[in-house]
Formats: structure tokens, C-alpha cells, sequence
């Protein structure tokens, strides 16, 4: 599903004008990036739960080429599913 998709969804499901589910999205989805950022997590109950992690720098080697490059410490977000979307998938 895209992002135009979801809009479309919304504004449906909703009974929202399309203008208003476009800027409902956008402030959800920037709203749990800005919670992101600030290195908190974000749980939706039943859903599942966004959260940050620090990756340390490492070096490692590209095998195609033999080729060792450095990866800087950086911070990457991850996404663990919440029991009811664990069973809604695996129907």
C-alpha cells in the first residue's frame, strides 16, 4: 500500500475530503518521526511499537570487491508487531 493509497483509505473510511485525510496522515506520520527523533518510542497498543536504536560504526568488507569501508555510528529505527497484528498476518 502506498502513501496515496492509505490517503484514499482514510478519506473513504473516514468520511473525511481528501485535503483532510492527506493532512491527517501527514501529522501522523510526522508526529512519530518527530517522537522518533527525539530518540522516545512510539507504541500503538495492538498494533506494535517504533522505537530507536544506536548502531555502533564498524568497518566491513564488500565482498565483490574485497573492498573495506566504514560505517559510521548512526541510529536506526525498528518496528516489533503487537500481538493482534501478529495473528491478523498469520491468518
Amino acid at each position: 500500500m502506498t502513501k496515496r493509497e492509505l490517503v484514499d483509505l482514510v478519506a473513504r473510511k473516514a468520511h473525511l475530503t481528501k485535503r483532510a485525510a492527506i493532512e491527517a496522515v501527514d501529522v501522523f506520520l510526522g508526529e512519530v518521526g518527530r517522537v522518533l527523533s527525539k530518540g522516545e518510542k512510539v507504541v500503538l497498543s495492538g498494533f506494535g511499537t517504533f522505537r530507536v536504536i544506536s548502531m555502533k560504526g564498524k568497518t566491513v568488507k564488500i565482498p565483490r570487491t574485497d573492498k573495506m569501508v566504514t560505517i559510521k555510528a548512526h541510529r536506526s529505527p525498528r518496528f516489533t508487531p503487537g500481538k493482534k497484528l501478529k495473528r491478523q498476518v498469520s491468518r
